[in-house]
């Protein structure tokens, strides 16, 4: 990929999604395969006034080794001084940008339990940072860059550097920095999400209902007083930036104890290096009573058994079928994309913006408001050509919120 735009794209992450201000610290996570890009975002940061960018580097061949090899107790633990690395930088104040690139089946032969601990160590011990950036008290972006052996997964039949040539073009698309002026692009994107979620808001809808030809028929109920989302947000300091480039989706918080019926997965989730396909989750008041996968079925037991809010849902997002990143055709085997091609849901953790006033709530008042907690966040995809949505508002009309896919509002 040509560095000219991959500087093109850093900015745009520096500018639009995270906003770096004058003096602010910047705190990049990345794969150390995603060097090159990464120095890129830290020289950009630093030309728009960051004070400061801090490196945090990640390698997930050493990570497998260490599923493989380690001490088994070692899975239980998470070291203080990587919480305090993320709290104490999260408490002044800085911005946090995280490149999301791994290999879809690289932990496929690692016990899922031990990946299981560790990741409820680890999000035991970084909660409070955790419940910051989903609390909007911190600005936040999630980006991505090809790897090889991610772009070797989403193009098999194309040999490794063409591959990624390939998975970058889709990616730049994905984000419209292929675009003359990205940043107006964004502009307009976000404008053309505020104009749906407002439709929704206005509604102050009390339940919706989906059906579709995969098996899914799930009612769920949102709480009163649910706030959609979409596009850029506002930090607790009024600054605006975008938590997922690429984003197409508005989202909201269903009630924790309002969601029956079964949702059928239309896309694989990769989930920490495996891949659960085939997968269909079952609702009785909120809670998951039962799972079906044709593939990772343990990966995807040991997620909803992370702790009680693992098995509620956190989160429904709407994206219309007929999106730039759906109508690509390219299954990314990663979250941040394929999120953003389907309507989708999330086990675990909801969003306290997701309520009017959340963000200034307190545990014990958002779970009585039915706002869902868990040490988890993990979306997976529903979304399909055929879906309908109907909803309740509260007035007590039914509305079609979606019709063949697509919104019609």
């Amino acid at each position: 990929m040509e560095k000219d735009m991959m500087k093109k794209y850093a900015r745009l992450v520096v500018k639009t999604g995270v906003n770096i201000q004058p003096g602010q610290t910047l705190v990049v996570t990345s794969p150390v395969d995603c060097a090159d890009f990464a120095r890129i975002i830290v020289q950009t940061a630093y030309e728009e006034g960051a004070r400061e960018v801090v490196m945090n580097w990640g390698d997930e061949i050493t990570a497998k080794a260490r599923y493989l090899y380690a001490p088994d107790d070692l899975f239980d633990e998470f070291p203080e001084w990587r919480r305090e690395f993320y709290l104490s930088y999260a408490e002044k104040g800085a911005a946090f940008i995280s490149i999301s690139a791994s290999d879809p089946e690289l932990m496929k032969d690692v016990d899922p339990g031990r990946i299981a601990r560790a990741n409820k160590a680890s999000r035991t011990a970084l909660k409070d940072y955790s419940e910051r950036l989903m609390s909007n008290r911190n600005t936040w972006c999630v980006v991505s860059v090809p790897t090889e052996a991610w772009a070797s997964k989403v193009f098999p039949q194309i040999p490794g550097k063409q591959a990624v040539d390939k998975l970058w073009q889709a990616i730049l698309q994905a984000v419209r920095a292929d675009l003359p002026d990205p940043v107006e692009s964004w502009n307009q994107h976000k404008q053309t999400l505020k104009e749906n979620m407002e439709k929704l808001n206005r509604m102050q809808l009390k339940w919706i209902h989906m059906k579709n030809r995969l098996g899914t028929d799930l009612k769920v109920e949102l709480p009163s007083g649910h706030n959609w989302l979409g596009g850029s947000e506002l930090s607790a300091d009024g600054v605006e930036f975008i938590a997922n480039m690429p984003t197409e989706e508005i989202f909201t918080a269903p009630h924790r104890k309002g969601v029956n019926g079964r949702v059928v997965s239309s896309m694989p989730l990769n989930y920490n290096g495996n891949l659960i396909e085939g997968f269909s989750l079952t609702f009785r008041d909120g809670e998951v009573v039962d799972i079906q996968a044709e593939k990772g079925y343990e990966t995807l037991k040991q997620l909803t058994d992370t702790d009680e809010g693992a098995r509620c849902l956190g989160e429904i997002a709407l994206v219309p079928y007929d999106s730039p990143i759906s109508n690509m055709n390219i299954l990314f085997y990663n979250t941040l994309f394929d999120e953003n091609a389907s309507c989708h849901l999330a086990l675990g953790k909801a969003y306290p913006v997701c309520l009017k006033g959340g963000d200034s709530m307190n545990k014990e008042e958002l779970e009585n408001a039915g706002i869902n907690d868990s040490l988890i966040h993990v979306d997976f995809m529903f979304g399909t050509e055929d879906l309908e949505i109907e909803g309740m508002t509260a007035d007590g009309q039914t509305v079609t919120v979606f019709r063949k896919g697509n919104f019609a509002l």
